[in-house]
């Protein structure tokens, strides 16, 4: 395990998880690695955890502030949110445990845009960066680090640290290195261009270079990245793939698109990966991704010589997949790129590759705002994540859900979005089971029979009659029934179903 370790002044501070984690102490600003499962530390969130309950077993306080790329694992998150480790958390979570400890207000948690996060690192919104925990590969003779299974805002946290622990995961396929391109946008006021016009560009270097004087400990590690498996698509998931592909047809039909220029970003999800699956089976050729995450579609397409590149800042793979990732990294080696956060969601570099963005919600109104983020407008699920630098800056940005949800007690189509996270001005297309609402061109009176067709049937009749009361109002440039605009969220809070 050792010879992954090649530069002799880091192989002398290899020690213990137990004995890395004394150099985080209460009240530290730490930046993980990690982003949706891939590339976090196995290690030291234990090993902090473990010290926070030796220190509240005293009564003592012990809390830090986690910074990361996304969503991190139950050996991550979860270990560190069930001890009462965390006082603060950015930029977007998506552990059980931690998601109750949020609600409750047990812990801090902000979420932000992930193309903000590691601006505002490098700005200093959150402070100092007292420590940096980063998952890698190898390190080579000169100190340079090797990336593991994801990238996110690494960067911006070994640059901004006072001081570094790496974990060197024996885990991770040693044929990763050359998958990254490691590019350093330049800090304020001295932004230039970034230089990728094409997805598969390569415009950086295939390791980080740090200041290895930073660095106080190297912790050896092999244990697997945690992803949760996707399910089989059922029915209605293959239905809406079914109108996502209808919805690409449109586009041809309309001369926007053409076969083979189609470049897709998608967010995480068993929907998500059925409409990949969807084009496995569809005219679509040499597609190209310029997204967040590469999932298990993605390979799938990549196997059948249907895409030939995808860009992103990690893996979403489910084990089966990531143990595939693992054994034929040197072949996938050719068709995929890793990139620091900062560019993978450049709203600069989306709004250049012309792409189609594809992304989930917990519910649309009837004048296409979405919400992705709160169930019943309190209470947080994941985060944004990067769903609003794509949809803000794509070519068509799409949001696909079922249409019901809890066996048909929640629509997914309601009369106002108890949250907006993306306002009617970004968001142009919602597919559901039933279909897909195009909004782009229509004033807001002019969307709500689009959105009503794609809610559920059961829904239609109640959504009818919100907007007939609403329209009966003085003001119509967007009409709305303040008195029972959330009929929909009290009847559910109140009798356990959005019908009532």
């Amino acid at each position: 395990m050792t010879d992954r370790i090649a530069n002799s002044e880091l192989r002398s501070k290899l020690m213990s998880a137990d004995e890395a984690a004394q150099f985080i102490n209460n009240g530290d600003t730490v930046g993980m690695s990690g982003f949706t499962g891939a590339a976090y530390p196995k290690a030291l969130p234990t090993a902090i955890a473990d010290k926070a309950k030796e220190f509240h077993s005293k009564g003592d306080e012990f809390k830090i502030n986690v910074l990361t790329g996304a969503s991190t694992a139950p050996d991550c998150d979860g270990v560190l949110a069930e001890a009462d480790a965390i006082n603060y958390r950015m930029p977007y979570q998506s552990d059980p445990i931690m998601r109750g400890k949020v609600n409750s207000a047990e812990m801090k948690y902000q979420d932000i845009h992930l193309s903000h996060s590691g601006l505002q690192v490098e700005q200093g919104f959150f402070g100092n960066i007292d420590v940096a925990v980063i998952e890698v590969t190898r390190i080579t003779e000169e100190g340079h680090l090797i990336p593991s299974s994801g990238v996110g805002n690494n960067i911006e946290y070994l640059e901004e640290a006072d001081k570094v622990i790496l974990e060197v995961n024996e885990w991770q396929s040693l044929d990763l290195e050359g998958m990254a391109d490691i590019y350093r946008v330049p800090h304020l006021p001295n932004r230039t261009p970034i230089p990728i016009n094409n997805v598969g560009d390569r415009i950086g270097n295939t390791y980080i270079q740090i200041d290895t004087n930073k660095v106080v400990a190297v912790v050896e590690t092999n244990a697997p990245d945690r992803n949760s498996p996707f399910k089989e698509p059922d029915e209605i998931s293959k239905q809406i793939a079914g109108n996502f592909l209808d919805f690409l047809e449109a586009e041809v039909a309309a001369g926007r698109l053409a076969y083979d220029r189609f470049i897709m970003q998608s967010g995480v999800g068993n929907v998500p990966n059925a409409v990949m699956a969807g084009l496995l089976d569809s005219k679509f050729e040499n597609i190209q991704a310029y997204t967040e995450v590469v999932q298990d579609g993605m390979l799938d397409l990549i196997d059948a010589g249907k895409m030939t590149v995808s860009s992103a800042t990690s893996f979403a793979l489910s084990p089966e997949y990531a143990e595939k990732m693992n054994a034929e990294a040197k072949k996938y080696r050719d068709h995929l790129v890793l990139r620091p956060l900062q560019i993978s969601n450049s709203p600069e570099v989306i709004r250049r590759m012309g792409l189609i963005s594809s992304n989930g919600l917990i519910e649309a109104d009837i004048y296409g705002n979405v919400n992705s983020t709160h169930v019943g407008g309190t209470r947080i699920m994941n985060g944004i994540g990067g769903s609003g630098d794509f949809t803000r800056n794509a070519f068509a940005s799409t949001f696909i859900s079922p249409s019901v949800a809890k066996d048909g007690a929640i629509s997914a189509i309601v009369p106002f979005a108890s949250h907006i996270d993306h306002t009617e001005h970004d968001a142009m297309v919602i597919i559901t089971e039933y279909g897909f609402a195009d909004l782009r061109g229509l004033a807001p009176r002019d969307r709500v029979k689009k959105m009503i067709a794609v809610a559920h049937p059961d829904y239609r009749p109640l959504l009818e009659e919100y907007y007939e009361r609403a329209a009966k109002n003085k003001f119509l440039q967007t009409p709305h029934d303040l008195a029972t605009a959330f009929d929909f969220h009290v009847n559910l809070a109140e009798k356990g179903s959005m019908k009532g």
